[in-house]
């Protein structure tokens, strides 16, 4: 396993560590047996971070974390969000005492006295602006409750605006082959305020695995059925904002990035690590096949110049015109 440094927090996680929201049960029919044995094996090989939310299964898959990390919570480091159990467009959502409320939740569910990174969950760019959040999230901090704290975003903008508040310790951010966008501005900016990157949706929502057909389908309790053309919450979230039959179609056209890598997932994921700036990839697993296949993105070949130029007009032409959501 590679590590890298999370920003400026001091904490050193693996290159590829994971998210939960597939365990907590939002992405169709996932059992809490094969759930936990992913996370013991993920344990085994050396992840030492995990992503999670309130919202994942309604708190459920805090409570999975608890289990898989028990006895070892000086060395597995959890990250958690908050805000989305509520309406995240009122104030008071954000207030001290509703924050607070969260954070003692999600203590109780993970079974700790601290949380290591705590984020705000995809908030209103209103919400950011106002930046009040971030003086309770201070407070917390200094109350021993969270040890650092970031913000989840959907844009560019989301990300550039939570950089100029300087307790903005990680940012959590939608980046992949189909979502370049963030390297250009986003990525340099991070790394000069000493701000660590997390790269959710590395395979945008299973896209860039090059496994789904245009008549694939999903289950009613799937986000990628219920929230295809953003009909629950930002569209950029399934699919990295991309109609799913365009999706499946330039996900075709990639499939020479799996010559000498394996498969299009761990060249995927490759093509995110080959960004320095970035702390680590958190994609999401049902199973021990999952978590085996992810990791090993940390050990196929870089992409060369060349073919990161290649992906990079890609992507401007091919791909960008289609993205929904904001970049």
């Amino acid at each position: 396993m590679n590590y890298r440094k999370l920003g400026k927090t001091g904490l050193s996680i693996s290159e590829v560590s994971f998210g939960t929201w597939a365990i907590g049960g939002d992405w169709g029919v996932s059992r809490d047996e094969d759930g936990l044995k992913g996370l013991e094996l993920a344990i085994e090989q050396g992840v030492n971070f995990f992503d999670t939310a309130d919202v994942y299964g309604s708190g459920h898959a805090e409570e999975l974390l608890a289990k898989a990390t028990k006895g070892k919570e000086d060395e597995i480091h959890i990250a958690t969000k908050f805000c989305r159990a509520g309406d995240i467009h009122d104030p008071e959502t954000y207030s001290e005492r509703k924050v607070s409320d969260y954070c003692e939740q999600s203590l109780r569910r993970l079974n700790r006295e601290t949380i290591d990174l705590y984020q705000i969950h995809c908030p209103p760019i209103e919400i950011l602006r106002d930046g009040s959040v971030f003086r309770v999230l201070d407070k917390l901090k200094a109350d021993g409750k969270i040890r650092h704290y970031g913000v989840s975003v959907e844009t560019i903008e989301e990300g550039l605006l939570s950089l100029e508040y300087p307790g903005v310790e990680a940012l959590q951010i939608i980046f992949n082959l189909f979502r370049q966008q963030p390297a250009l501005t986003l990525l340099p900016r991070a790394e000069a305020a000493g701000a660590g990157i997390l790269v959710r949706l590395p395979l945008a929502s299973g896209l860039l695995t090059g496994k789904f057909k245009e008549n694939s389908t999903f289950a009613a309790n799937d986000h990628r059925n219920f929230n295809a053309n953003g009909e629950q919450f930002n569209v950029g979230e399934t699919f990295a904002g991309l109609p799913f039959a365009k999706g499946v179609e330039l996900a075709r056209e990639l499939e020479w990035i799996v010559e000498g890598r394996g498969s299009m997932a761990r060249a995927a994921m490759r093509w995110i690590l080959d960004h320095p700036s970035v702390s680590c990839v958190i994609p999401g697993f049902k199973n021990e096949a999952q978590v085996t296949d992810n990791l090993a993105a940390s050990g196929v070949p870089a992409f060369s110049n060349i073919e990161m130029e290649r992906l990079s007009a890609f992507y401007k032409t091919e791909v960008a015109p289609h993205i929904r959501g904001g970049v």
